[in-house]
């Protein structure tokens, strides 16, 4: 097994600690409005989705998952350094391919493609 699922997990705890307290007042339905979501993450190594459900909660699983919001097709390397990191600059070179699948999908990834280091 590669070392995605729990990369992503650290992430996804992260992710978890920011929304979840923003979850409440009328910022909190802006969000909740945009929630679930469903990404999947495919790097050579293989994939994994991380899933955050209508309440914030994150869980990540191994295999690409159905009916995705966002699919990003990254290096591996490059998704580490960016998932441990938090910032693009310095990253290994490479594409990063996004495909948005649905339109909350793209908003979403575009408003987290910075505190993700993508």
């Amino acid at each position: 097994m590669s070392c995605l699922v729990p990369l992503l997990t650290d992430a996804g705890q992260g992710v978890e600690a920011q929304i979840k307290p923003q979850l409440t007042g009328f910022f909190g339905a802006v969000i909740r409005s945009y929630l679930p979501q469903r990404w999947v993450f495919q790097t050579e190594e293989g994939a994994a989705t991380l899933n955050v459900d209508a309440h914030g909660a994150v869980t990540v699983l191994a295999g690409a998952q159905p009916q995705p919001d966002v699919t990003v097709r990254i290096g591996h390397a490059k998704l580490a350094a960016a998932l441990t990191h938090r910032r693009a600059g310095g990253l290994p070179p490479g594409p990063v391919d996004v495909k948005a699948h649905t339109p909350k999908g793209q908003t979403a990834f575009d408003f987290a493609r910075r505190r993700l280091g993508l």
